[in-house]
């Protein structure tokens, strides 16, 4: 069997906690920033989890991250 390789855009993408769950950063933060909200802005730098159907594909593709 081949060796796993990692696959490096969602490497980039993703991280993983100590207890095992897959984080990711928010969406809609790189332009068009004036029509936000402050408080929507402030929430958007902060981490989200990733949704429970997608863990075991995003698992795939960062095996050991």
């Amino acid at each position: 069997m081949p060796k796993l390789k990692t696959n490096r855009g969602a490497a980039k993408r993703f991280r993983t906690t100590g207890s095992g769950k897959i984080v990711r950063q928010k969406a809609y933060h790189s332009h068009i920033l004036t029509k936000k909200s402050p408080k929507r802005k402030r929430n958007l730098r902060q981490d989200g989890l990733i949704a429970a159907a997608d863990t075991k594909r995003v698992r795939r593709l960062i095996p050991f991250k």
